[in-house]
């Protein structure tokens, strides 16, 4: 199979915003105007083997460092099984300033402007709503209780424990419109749309980009006023929160532990900071290192990481073994992680949060929201979290 790589300007002179390249029915993984957008689907590869697929492509390229790449999801499950899509044209926005397009197949001039042309969002059409919880609130209560005396018991050091809720609407969502209310409120965040998911993720689970290697783990979480004063307050509160700071070390010292066996080096920041995002605050540990070559591609290190403590808890396989046992419902891609990677095995990947997933026929979605329990958790004030950490998908899909 034949790819072929070329400037933007190779075809048009426009510079289209991602998000309309997407639209409704493509695909989307970008972060501060920095990303890709893909149209159609030329292959769908397993997971595994996504990074062989893309090395296979007879790759016609006039631009440097940029190769093929496939996007998806990798759920939660360790090890579970997935697909990537393969656009068939995917156009890139690159951090020094690049636009660069990538066509899987014959080079047909007229698919490659239609893909970078601008889609209007359609009208609303959608004028009622219901929202519904996926498993009972008290059910949500007791499973978080289970898991705050396994961490008393000495069990587990931390478990997350998730909800679920429903949304239901008279007509299909609307895709597009979605993605650019999330452009407007979550713009830092990392927005994706990739078969039915769609979301903005704060959370970098890690980066690869040639031998450098990044991840921001966040664990942690107050919420968010709009009041300046009253959001300093709560985050001093947050960085001064013994439960918040446990949770937090946690997941750093995990995250260190499993990149390190890569790396020639890796540093971390020696105390968490303040990650805001429209509704909420997270505590933040940025980790960046180069690893020891020949490295792994990306694609290793998402599944040697996912899920994280921050979605899952520790030790990882006692906390998913409670999760399954006390949630009451399969989480599927939710937790898992979010992203792209290229045949030479670079890539970007989030954590799969902040995201609803759509039914076929788009007249519903489902939202997940969780939170780290360890011994000083009060359930009520994780309900409270997952309340808080519900708003941003919420206030992007229900819309008058």
């Amino acid at each position: 199979m034949k790819a072929t790589t070329r400037p933007l300007s190779a075809w048009t002179d426009q510079v289209p915003d991602l998000n309309d390249v997407a639209a409704g029915d493509g695909h989307l993984f970008v972060r501060n105007r920095v990303g890709l957008a893909g149209r159609g689907v030329a292959a769908r590869v397993p997971i595994d083997d996504a990074t062989t697929f893309l090395r296979s492509l007879d790759h016609d390229s006039t631009v440097d460092d940029v190769t093929p790449l496939a996007l998806g999801v990798v759920p939660f499950q360790p090890g579970g099984a997935g697909e990537l899509v393969v656009p068939d044209v995917v156009i890139r926005k690159l951090p020094d300033g690049r636009a660069v397009v990538t066509v899987i197949g014959d080079v047909d001039d007229e698919q490659v402007r239609a893909a970078v042309c601008e889609r209007a969002p359609e009208p609303p059409t959608a004028a009622n709503w219901s929202i519904r919880s996926g498993v009972d609130v008290d059910h949500y209560l007791a499973a978080v209780t289970s898991a705050r005396d396994a961490v008393r018991s000495g069990r587990l050091v931390k478990a997350v424990i998730a909800r679920p809720i429903h949304v239901e609407a008279d007509a299909p969502i609307d895709v597009h419109a979605v993605l650019r209310r999330l452009r407007a409120s979550f713009g830092s965040s990392y927005r994706y749309s990739v078969d039915g998911l769609i979301g903005a993720s704060p959370e970098l689970l890690v980066e690869v980009d040639g031998p450098a290697v990044r991840s921001h783990p966040l664990a942690g979480t107050a919420p968010r006023t709009g009041d300046i004063d009253s959001d300093r307050r709560l985050g001093e509160q947050l960085i001064a929160s013994t439960k918040d700071q446990i949770e937090h070390r946690v997941v750093i010292d995990v995250v260190h532990d499993t990149l390190l066996p890569w790396a020639s080096y890796l540093d971390w920041e020696p105390e968490p900071s303040i990650v805001t995002v429209a509704n909420v605050q997270h505590l933040g540990t940025r980790l960046e290192g180069m690893l020891s070559q020949p490295g792994p591609d990306v694609l290793e290190l998402v599944r040697a990481l996912c899920p994280t403590p921050a979605l899952g808890g520790h030790p990882r396989d006692e906390a998913i073994e409670l999760i399954g046992r006390v949630e009451g419902f399969e989480r599927g891609r939710y937790g898992g992680a979010v992203g792209w990677v290229d045949a030479a095995g670079n890539g970007t990947w989030a954590v799969a949060i902040r995201c609803a997933e759509l039914s076929d026929d788009r007249r519903a979605a489902r939202l997940v929201a969780g939170g780290g329990i360890v011994a000083d958790s009060d359930p009520r004030a994780e309900l409270s979290e997952t309340q808080a950490k519900f708003q941003a998908m919420l206030s992007a899909i229900v819309r008058p």
